[in-house]
């Protein structure tokens, strides 16, 4: 039997496991793991009865391969939760579902609901030119915004930035209001500076055009309809977080006789011609050699490289070069929040409906809200009493914010969210907790440009598969790190022609971008 050693236990490397023992008896396989969890930056913390999803992660795809291996492991209700009950929430249900009140494994249909919060006015994330927009603006304002947009239709500017291919798509006055100080937050760096490489992965078709379409598609009934991905109205979501369904995929490629080593830092490469032999790693202060026919690696691109042998000195340095950037989230337990819901939606004690809030004042650092009750009524302990939220704070490893102390951290969030008039005051926190992610999101600038050099040199190695967001270094969701995985399997197994074809997941602007619905 062939040996099989995939680097990482995060979505892509668990896919790869799972699909090479379901689909073939002829591999062992061997899950290396840095750290002591399962999920990557996909999985779920639990502190003190309430559960943090890391980063916020909608199941949604429009890859029909992605969704049925989800539902396969965890399928969609088929009764009420929880929060459905209470609020007398009604929406199709899956005939024959498990009952979340009853079972654990099992997907929620949720309804999203994301926005922006500026200058203490929310507004529609994406930007709708509605009435909401239209009153929280102020009619100057959205004159000069309109007016904005209409020059963009007459003169496109050359797209070799990611200011650039914003403003392109929804005119100068709303890329200041809405994208430059978010993307700045998030990156680091002046959105001049960050190729358009991101926005055409991340946003892709979405624009101003792409809204009204999407508007006019639900007052004009229509067939095969298609929908943006940052259009989605709904999406499906584990009982206790994205970490529940790594976990379960993860135990299942146990019993099937998978071997997952967590713990493992996997260091360096033996290399023989154009393939790796040996995988070796440090785990309790001992170095482990594994030997090995095929190498899955979803670890940082920068790593693996320093890991391999006789890499040329230009390779080594533009994976060197590679830039991350790393967040910390602040979980905050509070007893309510200072945010009136003016929706129509229905909610747990009636608070705002959202997921996440865009934070695009200028005068706090904090980017995102995660409002954990509204992800999953079963992440709180008592979902009717607080409110669990999770406070996203984009830094650099090692920086000022990421060496901050749990308390200061705690101090510094609360401090913030009375400045935005989010809580009333500081005694409505009852409890913290302070996660931090390295290298949460591959950056696209510095060594960046020379990326397509690095992936030509890595496909020189007939055995090695680079997968997922870090294996690639490229912003992909968590759907499109499985679709990597997919396709690896099948140049594996023979299914694939083209090796390549890993490489292309979420490069091509159309890919996963539509679906008939």
């Amino acid at each position: 039997m062939k040996k099989v050693i995939i680097i990482g236990a995060g979505p892509a490397g668990i896919t790869a496991g799972y699909e090479l023992l379901t689909k073939s008896n002829d591999y062992t396989v061997t899950i290396l793991e840095e750290s002591n969890y399962i999920g990557g930056i996909s999985r779920t913390v639990c502190h003190n009865g309430n559960r943090m999803d890391i980063g916020g992660h909608r199941f949604f795809s429009k890859d029909v391969e992605v969704t049925d291996w989800w539902n396969k492991l965890m399928p969609l209700q088929g009764a009420p939760s929880f929060d459905d009950i209470r609020t007398n929430r009604a929406f199709e249900l899956s005939p024959n579902g498990p009952n979340p009140e009853q079972e654990d494994i099992v997907m929620l249909k949720r309804r999203r609901v994301s926005r922006i919060y500026y200058k203490h006015h929310f507004f529609d994330y994406p930007v709708k030119m509605n009435l909401n927009t239209i009153l929280n603006m102020g009619l100057f304002t959205t004159m000069i915004a309109g007016f904005s947009y209409l020059r963009t239709l007459i003169r496109k500017l050359p797209e070799t930035s990611l200011e650039n291919f914003y403003i392109n798509r929804f005119g100068r006055k709303l890329y200041h209001m809405f994208f430059e100080s978010y993307t700045e937050k998030l990156w680091g760096r002046h959105p001049r500076d960050i190729s358009a490489d991101w926005g055409s992965q991340r946003v892709k078709g979405l624009s101003i055009v792409a809204i009204f379409k999407n508007i006019f598609s639900k007052l004009i009934p229509m067939k095969n309809k298609q929908v943006e991905t940052s259009l989605i109205e709904e999406f499906s979501y584990p009982k206790y977080g994205p970490g529940q369904l790594w976990k379960t995929a993860a135990e299942k490629i146990e019993k099937m006789g998978g071997n997952i080593i967590k713990n493992a830092k996997v260091t360096r490469f033996s290399c023989q011609e154009n393939k790796l032999t040996q995988v070796i790693y440090e785990k309790n202060g001992k170095t482990e050699t594994l030997d090995a026919d095929i190498v899955i690696s979803s670890m940082p691109l920068k790593d693996l490289v320093a890991g391999l042998e006789n890499v040329p000195q230009k390779i080594s340095d533009i994976a060197n070069g590679l830039p991350y950037r790393d967040f910390v989230t602040v979980g905050l337990l509070v007893k309510r929040l200072n945010l009136k819901n003016k929706t129509q939606f229905k909610t747990l004690n009636n608070i705002v409906p959202d997921c996440w809030i865009y934070v695009q004042n200028t005068d706090v650092k904090l980017g995102r809200i995660q409002i954990f009750n509204n992800w999953s009524p079963y992440l709180v302990a008592k979902p009717e009493d607080t409110v669990w939220i999770g406070l996203e704070y984009f830094c650099t490893e090692g920086d000022k914010y990421w060496n901050m102390s749990d308390d200061d951290w705690q101090k510094f969030a609360a401090d913030e969210l009375l400045k935005m008039k989010v809580i009333f005051t500081p005694e409505d926190i009852t409890d913290a907790h302070v996660e931090r992610v390295a290298k949460a999101y591959p950056a696209y600038f510095d060594t960046y440009k020379d990326i397509d050099q690095l992936t030509s040199y890595l496909n020189m190695f007939e055995n090695l598969y680079c997968v997922g967001r870090n294996g690639q270094h490229r912003y992909n969701n968590m759907d499109h790190s499985m679709a990597t995985s997919f396709l690896a399997v099948k140049h594996i197994l023979g299914q694939e022609k083209n090796k390549a074809a890993v490489w292309n997941v979420n490069t091509e602007k159309s890919y996963h971008e539509t679906k008939e619905k």
